[in-house]
């Protein structure tokens, strides 16, 4: 559902599955400034004119309340109760940039408006998080959390001065379990189990002013634009990426860059720019692997250091790779791709290429893989493990291990 409110106050509701658009004329009587929707499909607005209207997917008014000032940064979530309800109860905004305006669905007569200390400066914004707690950013820099509780509304649970001069905004990554705030020229984030506990602070020295912060979905990426128009990205979470061959160990250092080290050997650590964020890496004992979706990039470690030795397309999308001295084995959509890693292109690289499983086997889905310098094994959801030996450019023997269930085997030494 999309809802269009304009500066008449009247509504456009389009129903992108139908593709039915219901017209709402005089809805507000000012301009709509603000709505959300809640999960149960149902649609806030608010109004220049003061009133908030809970509407319905036609568009048909089941609340209206009356507001004491023009709201703005509307959100629907779950207010804290003794009794524990279903879904978004509560419908929250600011108003007239000094309180917030809880208005809990479920008693529209008893809605709550809470004021807060005037050397705050103007609300600037909130975030609920955790069970019904909220966090609100201030003008003059300060960064509050409040409980929604019956039994502690109005009470502040946290109480700092993040920023020296202003606050302009504050995001929340779930997936990371932190909250974050920029103004003046910095960046402050704070652990959301414990806010007293600062996690990090960037300062951008060449910025004067920060007027937007929000994370990325996954927590990855954490994005801020100045004043001046400038957008900064920081890594904020780095994917856990790696594998390990022998005594050797690569994974992921920078979202292009891999890392490879010895620490049993004391070797000194090989630091390689790949060419794209990867989602799998695979080492092998001369040849290093990283790639996304379809397609993968071979390094291969010389006399001179790791270089390029090629990149290959693949029928499907990558799940997992293994590498021997040789052979490179390439799991996708229950299927493996083996193939020698340093073969030829053209008639020679087909020759040296097997799919599994055969033709006659397939109803059969691969689940898991692993190499040695002499083996290919994988098991199947048949539940059955394969052998595949093979001599030089002849795969020559398997064996089939009958089990009751799925199996990855994976082993540092060789199997003879």
């Amino acid at each position: 559902m999309l809802a269009i409110g304009t500066s008449k106050g009247n509504l456009l509701v389009y129903n992108h599955q139908t593709s039915r658009k219901i017209p709402v004329v005089g809805k507000h009587n000012k301009r709509i400034t603000c709505g959300v929707w809640n999960q149960q499909n149902l649609l806030a607005l608010g109004s220049d004119d003061k009133t908030m209207t809970i509407s319905n997917v036609e568009g048909d008014n089941l609340q209206v309340a009356a507001l004491r000032a023009e709201p703005s940064e509307m959100q629907f979530s779950e207010m804290k109760q003794d009794q524990r309800s279903l879904g978004e109860n509560t419908v929250s905004m600011i108003l007239g940039k000094k309180t917030l305006f809880l208005f809990n669905l479920k008693d529209p007569d008893n809605p709550v408006e809470l004021a807060f200390q005037p050397r705050y400066g103007n609300l600037i914004d909130y975030k609920w998080f955790g069970d019904g707690y909220i966090l609100l950013g201030f003008s003059n820099g300060y960064f509050v959390a409040i409980s929604t509780h019956v039994k502690e509304i109005g009470q502040e649970l946290f109480q700092t001065k993040n920023h020296h001069d202003i606050l302009t905004h504050i995001a929340v990554s779930f997936s990371l379990g932190k909250a974050a705030s920029c103004g003046d020229n910095c960046i402050k984030v704070h652990e959301l189990a414990n806010l007293r506990e600062m996690y990090s602070v960037l300062t951008l020295d060449d910025e004067r002013a920060l007027d937007d912060l929000d994370w990325s979905p996954d927590g990855q990426l954490l994005a801020v634009s100045s004043t001046t128009g400038n957008v900064h990205i920081y890594l904020s979470k780095l994917p856990i990426l790696g594998d390990a061959c022998s005594t050797r160990i690569a994974y992921l250092t920078s979202l292009l860059e891999v890392t490879v080290a010895n620490n049993v050997e004391q070797e000194k650590p090989v630091t390689i720019p790949v060419e794209v964020e990867p989602s799998f890496i695979a080492l092998g004992p001369f040849h290093l692997a990283v790639g996304m979706n379809n397609r993968a990039w071979f390094y291969i470690f010389g006399e001179t250091g790791p270089e390029i030795w090629r990149d290959r397309e693949y029928l499907g999308t990558i799940q997992s790779m293994s590498l021997n001295g040789d052979y490179s084995a390439v799991l996708f959509e229950g299927k493996i791709q083996l193939s020698m890693i340093e073969g030829e292109s053209g008639e020679s690289e087909e020759r040296e290429s097997k799919l599994f499983p055969d033709k006659d086997n397939s109803d059969v889905r691969i689940t898991c893989h692993a190499m040695t310098s002499d083996f290919l094994i994988y098991g199947t959801d048949m539940g059955t493990i394969k052998f595949f030996f093979w001599k030089i450019g002849n795969l020559s023997m398997n064996i089939d291990i009958a089990l009751e269930y799925k199996v990855c085997f994976q082993s540092c030494q060789d199997l003879i």
